[in-house]
C-alpha cells in the first residue's frame, strides 16, 4: 500500500528580536529593511496635518509667508533691524524661516511622536526608531513647497542664485539631523516624563531668539563669541542657507562647530533612545 504524502507547512520567516545593550544592539539596518514602513508613516503624517483643513496644503506657504509680513514690517520698517550686503528684510528673514520652521516642526512632531503612536508600540514589533524619523521626514514636504514663494522674492528683489546653492542638500540634511538628535533625547523623555510634552513648545520658542531668523549673526561682534554661538547648530545651519542663497559671507567656523554638535547630539540620542527603547511599551 502506498503511503499519502503528508503536505508540508511552509516555513515560516524567523526574526530574531535582540536585547538592547551596547552599541552592537543599534542594528541600523533595521531601517532599511523597514523602509516601507518609515514612507507610510510619513505619507501618513502628511495627510493628517492637513485633514478638514479648508486651505490644505496652503497653509505650507502662507505660515512662513504671513511670518515674513509679520517681521518685515515690525523689524524691518519699524525698528530697522539691520541686513547683510543690504539685502532687502523680507527676503533675508524668508531665507531663515524655512530652515527655521523645518527644523522646529519636525522637532515638535519627533518629540512627540512616541506618545502619539502608542498603539503601535504595544501591538507589533518594528524599530523605534522608524516613528521619530518617519515624523522628521514628513516636514520636507512644506518645506519644498514653501521654496516656491522663496523663487518669488529672490526673482521681484533681482537677487541671482550663485553655484552655491549645490551646498543647499547637505544644509537641509544638518537642519533634519538637529531636529532628529534632540527629538530622539525627548521623544524617549516624553514616555517616562509627560511634562517633556508641555516643556517643547517654550523650549522651540527660546530657540527662535537664540537662532539668527531675525538678525544677522554678525552683530555679535567678537569671532571668539561667534564660535560659542556656533554652538547653537541652527545657527550654523541658517548662515549656511543666507551664504547659498543670497551670498552673504560664508559660515566656515560655524558650520564646522554647528556639525561637530550635531554629530556629538545625533550618536548621543540614539544611544540613550536605544537604551530606553525596552520600557516604551510598558510605560506608553
Amino acid at each position: 500500500m502506498s503511503e499519502v504524502a503528508q503536505p508540508t507547512k511552509p516555513e515560516m520567516p524567523l526574526l530574531v528580536i535582540r536585547p538592547s545593550k551596547g552599541w552592537s544592539a543599534l542594528n541600523l539596518r533595521d531601517l532599511w529593511v523597514y523602509r516601507e514602513l518609515i514612507y507610510f508613516l510619513t505619507w501618513r503624517d502628511i495627510k493628517v496635518r492637513y485633514k478638514q483643513a479648508v486651505l490644505g496644503i496652503a497653509w505650507a506657504i502662507l505660515q512662513p509667508l504671513l511670518t515674513m509680513v509679520i517681521f518685515s514690517v515690525i523689524l524691518g520698517k519699524l525698528l530697522g533691524v539691520p541686513t547683510e550686503k543690504d539685502i532687502p528684510y523680507p527676503v533675508f528673514s524668508f531665507v531663515a524661516l524655512l530652515p527655521w520652521q523645518l527644523f522646529a516642526n519636525a522637532l515638535q512632531k519627533s518629540s512627540t511622536s512616541l506618545v502619539g503612536n502608542a498603539n503601535l508600540l504595544t501591538k507589533i514589533y518594528f524599530p523605534r526608531l522608524v516613528i521619530p524619523l518617519s515624523a522628521v521626514a514628513a516636514g520636507l514636504v512644506d518645506f519644498m513647497i514653501s521654496f516656491v514663494v522663496l523663487f518669488g522674492l529672490m526673482w521681484y528683489y533681482h537677487i541671482q542664485l550663485t553655484w552655491n546653492i549645490l551646498w543647499l542638500p547637505l544644509l537641509i540634511l544638518l537642519a533634519l539631523l538637529t531636529a532628529l538628535s534632540i527629538g530622539l533625547w525627548l521623544s524617549a523623555l516624553n514616555v517616562q516624563y509627560r511634562d517633556v510634552q508641555q516643556m517643547i513648545p517654550f523650549i522651540i520658542q527660546a530657540w527662535f531668539y537664540a537662532s539668527p531668523v531675525v538678525y544677522s549673526a554678525g552683530i555679535i561682534p567678537s569671532a571668539k563669541w561667534q564660535l560659542v554661538y556656533a554652538l547653537n547648530p541652527m545657527a550654523g545651519v541658517i548662515q549656511g542657507f543666507r551664504w547659498a542663497l543670497l551670498g552673504t559671507q560664508p559660515p566656515t567656523a560655524a558650520l564646522a562647530v554647528s556639525s561637530a554638535v550635531v554629530l556629538v547630539l545625533l550618536v548621543t540620542g540614539v544611544y540613550f533612545f536605544k537604551r530606553m527603547e525596552r520600557t516604551f511599551a510598558d510605560i506608553v
